[in-house]
């Protein structure tokens, strides 16, 4: 899945180089069926630093086990520190100036329904009153975004998963948008393959299809969990000269089953689509 956030987490998709020379291959079984060749796919969620400042923790080692809202990286909050701090004293100042204000104009409307004070002044202290009011306002602002910021240099695994990558250590400045942190969420595998446009029309999400993983023993289950709407032309690495013309649309095929559970990012496999009776 393919998602961002502004908390600095980045979704996208593992890919296997390895594998991109056969990630095409298509052929078509005696029964019918579609065999189609790609790699066990996982989503993967990039936590990227929101601004660059020095790492100060690092909650887990690569290959362990997290768990959603764990914490995985935390970035130095001294400056965000002291910018809630001064944002919390611009609000106090502001509150202040605020009843002062208040005060002022309930004494100018006393003044003037004895006759005292002007319509004038009493519209001046409104306006004061109200002037007082925005600047409160505005500095609450100001202190939700200098807290959100401060939120931000904590980095939580967003998913359950395996901590996958770790590019940096404890004690090294990182750049703004770096990547500080990838884990492999935990959920059923997928194979990303390309539906050649003559069978797109007998392929859809929820056909029934079967993988062959190289060190797995027997089939995998599995079925179609997308198809693309656009075509594309056939990878230049898929198929022959020939072939690569021809308009191919992504899909991809969900591995079920026990057997899935654990199937690591990368291997290589066979899925065969059953294809539905065309009919006479």
């Amino acid at each position: 899945m393919n998602r961002r956030s502004g908390s600095g987490v980045r979704y996208a998709s593992h890919a296997w180089a390895a594998a991109l020379a056969a990630a095409g291959l298509v052929g078509c079984a005696d029964d019918g069926a579609l065999e189609l060749v790609g790699t066990v796919e996982r989503t993967l969620v990039e936590l990227v630093a929101p601004v660059s400042e020095v790492i100060v923790e690092i909650g887990a080692e690569r290959g362990d086990a997290v768990h959603a809202d764990q914490v995985l990286v935390r970035l130095d909050p001294t400056l965000a520190e002291a910018d809630v701090a001064q944002a919390e004293a611009a609000i106090a100042a502001a509150r202040t100036a605020r009843v002062v204000a208040s005060s002022e104009l309930s004494r100018l409307s006393q003044l003037r329904r004895r006759g005292v004070a002007s319509q004038q002044d009493l519209d001046r202290a409104e306006l004061a009153r109200d002037e007082a009011d925005a600047r409160e306002r505005e500095a609450q602002a100001r202190l939700a975004a200098a807290k959100k910021h401060e939120s931000d240099l904590t980095l939580r695994s967003p998913v359950d998963g395996v901590l996958d990558q770790l590019p940096f250590d404890e004690g090294e400045r990182v750049p703004a948008g770096a990547t500080l942190a990838v884990v492999l969420a935990a959920g059923n595998p997928w194979v990303r393959v390309w539906i050649p446009e003559t069978h797109r029309a007998q392929v859809a999400a929820g056909t029934p299809a079967t993988a062959f993983v190289d060190g797995v023993t027997g089939p995998v289950e599995g079925r179609v969990r997308d198809v693309s709407r656009d075509a594309a032309f056939t990878p230049h690495y898929a198929l022959t000269e020939r072939d690569r013309v021809h308009l191919v649309y992504e899909a991809r095929v969900t591995l079920l089953g026990p057997a899935a559970a654990d199937l690591p990012a990368g291997m290589p496999a066979r899925v065969v689509i059953d294809l539905p009776d065309p009919g006479p």
